[in-house]
């Protein structure tokens, strides 16, 4: 893969990579327009993130969608198409799929449950789910904690799949898996691991396990919501958050059609000539780390809520950002279903909220330290996303977020 910056990089931390290596993109019909404003808003602002949209449909990408929140002004952006057949024009409105954005639904829920004392953040999972992983992994047992946190130890299903064969995205498109299933795989592979060289030096006891993003952990936490609840996730998510905050435009699809008005997604794959169209995709294959479909405005209003204690008491919301690092050096953190990023705003306070990429859609959902400006951005390709398409992004991020 070609080498990146830091922060074009740091937008590219997909959830679900099944592609080897991003392939270069060519430049897709356009076609931008202006920014819809539903209250006034700074002129400059506005213009610096219209042309950043339209920088990034420039560098390749088939269309981009933002809604930024600034104190009580909120101003809606779009460029590009939200469909290459048709050439409809993507809009601020359009659904799309949110990937690993979905994390921090499912982290919410659970910590609510926790809120309510069904559960406790250091419950070993196999006091509630027993038998669904190993007792111990790495001489310790998993808790919920470490599965929000991405410390669980247990390896990432989605690394495995990408390894099943020459087309891997196309056959998880249309696939059906059982949550069981899911976590089945990366079981197998965390006893595979147990085998190698490198896994027979021993732990040292107390040692914190290293942070490894999985989207195991959230199969499991999902798997967890229900088991505790007797609701379905969807069912579930629907009642403590979506109608609550009247996220009209989210859903938890069951079938493989992305629901409403949306952006239709698009990889170009290697030896392809023309984009390949995965808006319809299998609902089980990221069920739990990254299959809500929802809007910029709803995702920007549940993380104002978020952010304004309306979702969580004081303590968990605490417990949620509190961000640790994830390797050294990196300017990503992690908290409990959070991230936060310290390179879209160079001498400010980090920002927070979470990416999402599955195959067709990258999502980036970030507020800032004190909870004043926001922004959703999301466009319609993610694993063959061109560079300069993410220069262009972190450009947009700096327009929504930096108070500079």
């Amino acid at each position: 893969m070609r080498r990146r910056t830091a922060a074009a990089s740091a937008l590219l931390a997909a959830a679900a990579a099944l592609v080897p290596a991003a392939v270069p993109a060519a430049a897709a019909p356009a076609g931008a327009h202006g920014a819809d404003r539903e209250a006034a808003s700074p002129a400059g602002k506005a213009a610096e993130l219209q042309r950043a949209l339209d920088g990034i449909v420039a560098a390749g990408v088939p269309g981009a969608i933002a809604e930024v929140r600034e104190g009580g002004r909120v101003w809606r952006t779009s460029s590009g198409v939200a469909d290459l057949q048709d050439g409809r024009r993507a809009q601020p409105a359009d659904r799309v799929r949110a990937g690993s954005v979905t994390k921090t639904f499912v982290a919410t829920v659970v910590l609510q449950l926790v809120a309510e004392g069904r559960i406790g953040l250091d419950d070993p999972i196999g006091r509630h789910l027993p038998g669904l992983v190993p007792d111990q992994v790495d001489g310790a047992p998993v808790t919920v904690r470490q599965l929000l946190g991405h410390t669980s130890g247990i390896p990432n299903y989605t690394d495995v799949l990408r390894r099943d064969g020459d087309d891997p995205v196309r056959k998880l498109q249309h696939s059906h898996y059982t949550p069981r299933e899911l976590v089945a795989i990366a079981t197998k592979e965390l006893e595979a691991t147990r085998k190698t060289p490198e896994a027979k030096e021993p732990r040292v006891p107390g040692q914190p396990r290293k942070w490894a993003y999985s989207n195991t952990n959230y199969v499991i936490l999902a798997m967890l919501i229900e088991k505790t609840t007797g609701r379905p996730l969807d069912q579930e998510i629907g009642r403590r958050i979506v109608r609550p905050l009247h996220l009209t435009g989210t859903t938890i699809p069951t079938t493989e059609q992305l629901p409403g008005r949306h952006m239709n997604g698009y990889e170009r794959l290697p030896g392809e000539t023309a984009p390949a169209d995965f808006t319809d995709f299998s609902p089980t294959a990221f069920w739990g780390p990254g299959n809500i479909v929802s809007t910029t405005a709803d995702l920007n209003r549940f993380y104002r809520a978020l952010a304004g204690g309306r979702l969580l008491p004081a303590h968990l919301l605490q417990e949620m950002r509190t961000f640790q690092e994830t390797e050294p050096g990196s300017e990503r953190a992690y908290g409990l279903g959070l991230e936060s990023r310290s390179a879209y705003c160079p001498g400010e306070k980090p920002v927070w909220g979470h990416t999402g990429s599955v195959p067709g859609y990258s999502t980036f959902s970030f507020t800032s330290a004190d909870g004043d400006r926001q922004i959703t951005l999301a466009v319609n390709i993610s694993l063959t996303i061109p560079e300069k398409a993410n220069d262009a992004a972190v450009k947009a991020f700096g327009t929504a977020l930096c108070k500079k």
